[in-house]
This record gives C-alpha cells, structure tokens and sequence, in this order.
C-alpha cells in the first residue's frame, strides 16, 4: 500500500470539509493552515481511530503528530 492509499481517507475527510483546497502537500502543516481547527479535531482523532483500529490515548501523544499528512503517516498510519 502506498502512501497515497493509506492517507486517501484522511486527505477526503479534509478537503470534504475545505471544499477550497485543491491539493494538501505531504508538509503542509494542516493546523495552522486552518485545515483542521479546534471545533473539528475530536472528529479527526476519531477518524484515525476507525483507520488504525484502536483508541488514541489523547494524554500520550502530542500535537505536533497531527500537523502534516507525513507526520500522520510516520506516527498513526504506517503499515
């Protein structure tokens, strides 16, 4: 599986929700370009539960984990 299928999921659940965005580059960093906020993170969180098939233990893991699609990759879905 590449990179591309595994982060397919996640890449439509943002541009589902920013419909403006055409493309998100692997190291763009998705928070503080607003592309996921505050209001939508629990919602993306739970996303890459159902993904990786197991609960996210929110006070084990930082932030920065969440800012880019390689990041995302490297911590949550790498196969």
């Amino acid at each position: 599986m590449s990179v591309d299928d595994v982060t397919k999921p996640v890449v439509d659940w943002l541009l589902e929700r920013n419909p403006t965005v055409g493309e998100i580059p692997a190291d763009l960093d998705l928070i503080e370009n607003r592309l996921i906020d505050s209001l939508g993170f629990m919602e993306f969180v739970l996303l890459l539960e159902d993904l990786i098939g197991r609960e996210l233990r929110l006070d084990q893991i930082d932030v920065d984990q969440f800012r880019t699609l390689r990041s995302l990759t490297h911590h949550f879905l790498k196969g």
